[in-house]
C-alpha cells in the first residue's frame, strides 16, 4: 500500500510542475511589453505580490525554519527568481511615477522579509514557534498574492474585456490552487491550506469573468483593428473646374479614386 508521504511527495512533484507553469505563464505578457517598449496598461502588482509570497515561503521552508519542506523551497526559490525578472522588467519599462512606485516597493519587500527572518531566527527557539509566525505571514501574503488580481478583475468588468486578464494565468492559478490545497490536506498544514483554498476561489472568479466577456473583447479588438484600417486613408477633395476625390495613404503616395479631367 503506497503510504501518504508518497502520495503528498508525488503530489508536491505535480505541485512544482505546475506551480512552474504559473510562475512562467505571463512570458507572453512581457514578450508583448518588450516589443511596445510600454507596460501600456498591465498592473504590476500582481508580480509584486507573488514576488513578496515566494520570498515568505523560502523563509518558511528553510530547514531551521520548517524542517522537511524541500519542495516548498524548490518551488518558490525558482519563483522568486522569475517574479523578480518580471519586476525588473516592469521597472525598466515603466516612467515617471510608475517606476518609482514599482522600484519602492521592490525595496520595501526585500527588507521585510530580511528583517522577519533576522527576528524569527534570532528570537524563536523551536521549530514549531518558527513555523507558527512565518507561516502566518505566508497565509496572509498569500492570500494577497491570489487577491492581486482583483485589480484587475475590476478593470475587466469595467471595460467588458478581458484583454488584460491572460486566460493562461488564470488557468495556472487555478490548477496550481488545487494541487497546493490537496498537498496540504494530505498531511494537514494550515499555512498552506488556507491560502491556496482562498486561491482557487480567486481564479474559479477569473474563469467566470473570462467566459463573460470573452466574446465582448472579440468585438472590442475587431472594432480596433478596423478603426485602425480606416485610419490609413483619408479621403481629399480638390476644387477646381472639376472636382478630384483622391484617396491619400496616411503612409505617403498618393491614389486616384475618381478623376474628373
Amino acid at each position: 500500500m503506497v503510504s501518504a508521504d508518497a502520495i503528498r511527495t508525488a503530489v508536491g512533484i505535480l505541485g512544482n510542475a505546475i506551480a512552474l507553469g504559473l510562475f512562467l505563464s505571463p512570458v507572453p505578457t512581457f514578450v508583448k511589453i518588450w516589443k511596445k517598449g510600454s507596460v501600456q496598461e498591465f498592473s504590476p502588482i500582481p508580480y509584486v505580490a507573488t514576488l513578496l509570497n515566494c520570498m515568505m515561503w523560502v523563509v518558511y521552508g528553510l530547514p531551521m525554519v520548517h524542517p522537511h519542506s524541500m519542495l516548498v523551497i524548490t518551488i518558490n526559490g525558482s519563483g522568486l527568481v522569475i517574479e523578480l525578472s518580471y519586476v525588473l522588467l516592469f521597472i525598466v519599462y515603466s516612467s515617471g511615477g510608475k517606476r518609482l512606485k514599482v522600484l519602492v516597493m521592490l525595496l520595501a519587500e526585500t527588507a521585510f522579509v530580511g528583517v522577519v527572518a533576522l527576528l524569527v531566527l534570532t528570537l524563536a527557539h523551536t521549530h514549531e514557534r518558527r513555523s507558527m509566525i512565518v507561516g502566518v505571514l505566508c497565509v496572509f501574503f498569500g492570500t494577497m498574492m491570489y487577491a492581486a488580481p482583483l485589480s484587475v478583475m475590476k478593470m475587466v468588468i469595467r471595460s467588458k474585456s478581458v484583454e488584460y486578464m491572460p486566460l493562461s494565468l488564470s488557468l495556472a492559478s487555478f490548477f496550481n490552487g488545487v494541487c497546493w490545497t490537496a498537498y496540504a490536506l494530505i498531511r494537514f498544514d494550515p499555512y498552506i491550506t488556507i491560502p491556496n483554498g482562498l486561491g482557487v476561489m480567486f481564479a474559479v472568479a477569473q474563469l467566470v469573468l473570462y467566459a463573460m466577456y470573452y466574446k465582448s473583447t472579440q468585438r472590442q479588438v475587431e472594432a480596433k483593428k478596423r478603426k485602425a484600417e480606416l485610419g490609413l486613408t483619408e479621403v481629399v477633395v480638390v476644387k477646381g473646374e472639376a472636382n478630384k476625390v483622391v484617396s491619400v495613404p496616411m503612409n505617403g503616395g498618393s491614389n486616384a479614386e475618381n478623376r474628373d479631367m
